[in-house]
């Protein structure tokens, strides 16, 4: 989206640069999010609220209309199809100039390593050994892998049947259709996986480990009607989680005694999200990652209501059960087998879940003091890139310039993503993505303009 919206820059001629987009995958444009080729695998947020252009909002509804591409049961599309939508805008991107003088290039491989050699220029190393020599480097890395999910006892990690990773390649292929399965985590991470089993056939029971006993949120079938926001009214500078809980929760009772459903209210409060975790001070904020954050996943980031009937009537007919706890361990007990341990808050005994495979449903790993992906640890060693003290992503300015261990914002290293989720909390959905793009190529092309004046 970055790369899309530098394309669009007005200023005719005025920028005359390349932009090398570095993205090992197949094809640019996808991700990881988007790239499966499953069907079954669906959008949770409505078609007509992911164009990539805030200033289009019909963007993609038109894509679909003009290239038939999905049939959008509910206006719910899959995520094939939106990987077509941003391959296609990329591709349109690579395969000439824009008219402002930007060309785009591609290179099918990983970066890995940021040579910073002065304040004001860094060079890019790539797995073949080209450099690129940058103004700027924008680190639009997405999400990693979740952590092992027990930390003792490791050897699990090298079993073939543990799949560490559900979003790898191929990584549900050698389950078969008896195979029992044990899937640690409950979000929209483990609703897919399970529907890529049923999509498969499988046939044997699944056992899913939640900490908190709760399956994501389903989507109605028609959209809400919107509930009138009370942001400024009542919550713009409230400082205490306690306070804005009070008051959310309020509004949803006189929601409902008017006849709106929870959802709406919950909507209402999507464009001041970050606002309202910028106001809190940090030891609000982690209390809120303490207590309310799986809750807030669970009722904001919801299921197409097509999943959620799926869902349902895997667990009504038994093949699908939930053991609420905590994973102490994971040991194998023979080459097809696993036993998983779980940890509970009630006083009988933890369960002990023996399965042919272990899928980590966990969600993605935001610390980025453990991350070990270059340039990641480098940058990090470097004190070019420092975590966050809540361990959410990168520390930043208002721009998305890397704030390094002196304090000072970058002039090279920028970021936009789940990696800015410090400034802003939710930071992973396509509306407040695609914001982040345009405010970013705006941002950069000011600074190109400066350096061509020099």
């Amino acid at each position: 989206m970055l790369a899309v919206q530098l394309a669009r820059l007005a200023g005719g001629q005025r920028f005359a640069c390349d932009v090398h987009v570095v993205e090992p995958r197949a094809v640019p444009g996808p991700g990881l999010a988007y790239t499966a080729r499953r069907p079954e695998y669906l959008l949770n947020v409505r078609s007509q609220f992911l164009s990539a252009f805030p200033d289009q909002p019909d963007h993609f509804l038109n894509w679909l209309r003009i290239t038939k591409a999905d049939s959008c049961d509910h206006s719910f599309c899959s995520r094939q199809s939106y990987g077509r939508y941003l391959q296609q805008l990329i591709g349109q991107v690579l395969e000439w100039p824009s008219p402002n003088g930007i060309s785009c290039h591609w290179h099918a491989q990983p970066a890995t390593a940021i040579d910073l050699a002065g304040p004001h220029r860094a060079t890019v190393e790539l797995a073949d050994g080209t450099r690129l020599p940058s103004d700027f480097v924008v680190l639009a890395l997405g999400n990693f892998p979740p952590l092992p999910p027990a930390q003792s006892n490791l050897q699990y990690l090298t079993h073939p049947n543990y799949h560490g990773d559900p979003w790898a390649q191929g990584a549900l292929s050698s389950i078969a259709a008896d195979d029992s399965v044990v899937l640690i985590g409950s979000g929209l991470t483990a609703v897919d996986v399970l529907l890529g089993l049923r999509a498969d056939g499988h046939r044997a029971p699944i056992t899913v480990v939640s900490g908190h006993g709760r399956w994501p949120a389903a989507h109605r079938l028609l959209p809400e009607a919107s509930y009138p926001s009370f942001y400024a009214a009542e919550l713009s500078g409230c400082t205490r989680v306690a306070e804005v809980l009070r008051i959310v929760r309020r509004h949803v009772r006189a929601a409902q005694a008017q006849g709106f459903d929870w959802r709406s209210v919950i909507d209402s409060l999507r464009p001041y999200a970050g606002c309202i975790w910028a106001t809190w001070p940090p030891a609000e904020q982690a209390r809120f990652l303490r207590h309310l954050a799986g809750i807030w996943s669970v009722v904001r980031h919801r299921s197409p209501p097509q999943s959620a009937a799926a869902l349902d009537d895997m667990m009504a007919t038994g093949q699908v059960r939930m053991v609420r706890g905590r994973v102490d361990q994971i040991l194998p007990t023979g080459l097809n087998q696993l036993s998983v341990h779980v940890r509970t808050r009630a006083s009988s005994p933890a369960p002990l879940l023996t399965a042919r495979h272990v899928v980590a449903c966990t969600g993605p790993l935001l610390d980025y003091s453990r991350i070990e992906q270059a340039p990641v640890p480098a940058l990090r060693a470097a004190g070019h890139l420092c975590p966050d003290p809540l361990r959410l992503g990168m520390q930043t300015d208002e721009h998305g310039a890397l704030v390094n261990a002196h304090g000072q914002a970058s002039e090279v290293l920028f970021t936009l993503g789940s990696s800015r989720r410090p400034a802003y909390f939710e930071s992973t959905a396509v509306p407040e993505l695609r914001q982040q793009a345009e405010a970013l190529a705006q941002e950069l092309g000011r600074r190109l303009l400066a350096l061509a004046e020099k």
